[in-house]
């Protein structure tokens, strides 16, 4: 009778490869489940302890008799030891190794439970035997940044959608109501409201971001064109009016530009204009040539409070009577047409609009985090479809700040007052249109508010999901803080090697199936899961609007007249 060791056995060990060789290839994958490139193996030193790697290829090769042999390559993923708990990495299996098998079932769906139960959260099965269940542990998945990466008709809606559908419904023990999960999605395609229906859905029509809670970058980047020569002269004059305008209006001289505190953007442009149009006697330049009612001021704020009222008339320039003033040369003339073209665009009313004005700090914070009134969510939706995208960095930009001042204000204020934790997770559904990887200047408040949030949220409850169909063109400050990985089918070249670099286990026979899973498959790799595994995605219920449109199907219906009418007024509005 052959015995194991003469079926198959260890011929390389190298640093991070393991070759063997398997005479009777039916008799060694006879008592296995399942048996191709990517099954597990179980190579061990001793009765106890082994080396649990994964097929990476195999090769045919004919031995001196002319009988087939097959050469495996194996790479190690961990040390299972005598206590059977599973230790990821090393290869310090003892020389020689005693036998080579197929890893049991058993023994596979015991390494992937030994994560503590109260942490384990599960929404996949392993690709090789679907009636494994894979679970993660869930603190050390929320806890740091997650990418989920797949090519378009991958899964990857589906799978964020289930992972949070998960998550609001996780609860300890028994209780009614909603457990205290808190996620925002920022939903660039309209998918998730029917994957959530109960959830804060936020568009553009019912969406509040008062422009007077935009920091520097945000506000130069919505009213200041940064390739203009006086660029930096619009941008310092701006700073100035504002944080006056804010003092006024709070009644505090200790306000500064970036306090969250209303000020009028129409009375910053009635001062710019005049500011603009300002003429000085020419004999005593303190002295302000307005039309009929000459006035001196003591300090460049006392005028900026007086140019806040309303737009001035000027006395017209004459020579040796009446020069032009500071700001009176041009400069500024391009500004106040940007400046008024935003203020009169009525796509922005959820910026600029007047019933911003009447919304408060707690209003937006509330809105946002759904806590408003009774009406309470675990997930908020922000429908960023019908932001046009001249704002879309910048919305991004000002409610991820937001979110992370929240953190950040809430932690301090808990360690004062013993209350509880709220951590919130932040999910970027197609990432690459408002984090690129360019450093155009228009992305420049997106990129900063995320980047702070990868850099520094962690230690204030707020964590980011990155969802994207093009890895290789978002920012590698935001991609590289991502501990744990979602990555489903990769078909771009440039993806998968950015994929590859960046994941913290270079696995071969996991990476190299990136461009050849199927919809619904993921590679998940981090410090979350026991270790690198390709798993099936559980069904997400009820599912986002992302399915693929049957084309032959629908043309092959008889042909459907379009209410023109209804699309256009829509399409204006």
């Amino acid at each position: 009778m052959i015995t194991k060791e003469e079926i198959a056995k260890v011929v390389c060990v190298l640093p991070n490869k393991i070759k063997i060789q398997v005479t009777d290839i039916e008799a060694f994958k006879e008592n296995a489940d399942s048996f191709s490139v990517g099954s597990y193996l179980r190579v061990s030193d001793s009765e106890d302890c082994a080396l649990i790697c994964i097929i990476e290829n195999f090769a045919i090769e004919k031995t001196e008799d002319n009988r087939s042999q097959y050469i495996l390559e194996a790479v190690p993923i961990g040390f299972l030891g005598s206590d059977k708990k599973f230790i990821r990495g090393g290869n310090n299996i003892a020389i020689p190794p005693t036998s080579v098998e197929p890893a049991k079932k058993d023994e596979i769906q015991n390494i992937y439970h030994a994560i503590e139960d109260k942490r384990k959260f599960c929404f996949s099965s392993l690709v090789q035997d679907t009636s494994i269940k894979v679970p993660i542990n869930g603190d050390k998945f929320f806890n740091k940044h997650i990418a989920v990466v797949g090519s378009t008709g991958s899964g990857k809606s589906h799978t964020v959608a289930k992972i949070i559908q998960e998550v609001t419904v996780a609860k300890e023990g028994k209780y009614d109501g909603l457990n205290n999960s808190h996620i925002i999605i920022f939903d660039i395609h309209s998918e998730y409201k029917q994957a959530f229906p109960n959830a804060n859905y936020i568009d553009v029509d019912n969406l509040n971001l008062p422009y007077w809670l935009m920091n520097g970058e945000e506000l130069e980047e919505l009213l200041v064109e940064s390739g203009e020569n006086q660029a930096y002269n619009q941008a310092s004059i701006l700073r100035r009016l504002i944080t006056r305008n804010k003092q006024i209006k709070s009644g505090s001289d200790k306000v500064m530009f970036d306090t969250p505190v209303q000020f009028s953007i129409e009375e910053v442009a009635n001062c710019i204009v005049n500011l603009s149009k300002e003429t000085r006697n020419a004999k005593n330049p303190k002295s302000i040539c307005i039309k009929n009612d000459a006035k001196e001021f003591v300090s460049d704020e006392e005028k900026f409070d007086f140019y806040f009222e309303k737009e001035f008339e000027f006395e017209e320039i004459k020579p040796q009577s009446i020069n032009k003033g500071t700001y009176n040369d041009g400069t500024l003339e391009k500004f106040i047409s940007r400046l008024r073209s935003k203020l009169s665009d009525k796509r922005l009313g959820f910026l600029l609009g007047g019933k911003v004005n009447k919304v408060t700090f707690e209003d937006t914070l509330t809105h946002i985090l759904a806590y408003k009134g009774t009406e309470k969510a675990n997930v908020t939706i922000i429908d960023l479809s019908g932001v046009p995208f001249e704002v879309l960095s910048i919305t991004v930009s000002l409610i991820s700040r937001l979110m992370f001042e929240y953190g950040y204000y809430y932690k301090k204020n808990m360690k004062s007052s013993n209350k509880s934790l709220t951590p919130l997770l932040l999910v970027y559904e197609e990432a690459h249109k408002y984090v690129p990887k360019n450093q155009a200047a228009k992305f420049n408040s997106s990129r900063l508010s995320i980047e702070r949030i990868a850099k520094e949220g962690r230690k204030y409850g707020v964590t980011a999901m990155i969802v994207s169909q093009r890895p290789s063109e978002i920012s590698e400050s935001i991609f590289s803080q991502c501990n744990n990985f979602v990555s489903m089918r990769l078909t771009n070249p440039d993806d998968q090697n950015y994929v590859r670099r960046l994941l913290p286990d270079n696995l071969g026979p996991l990476t190299d199936a990136l461009p050849t899973l199927r919809e619904g498959e993921a590679i998940i790799i981090g410090d979350a899961i026991i270790m690198p595994s390709l798993v099936l995605m559980d069904r997400c219920e009820p599912e986002p609007s992302s399915n693929d449109i049957d084309y032959l199907q629908e043309w092959k219906k008889v042909w459907q007249n379009v209410n023109f009418d209804e699309i256009s007024e829509r399409w204006k509005k």
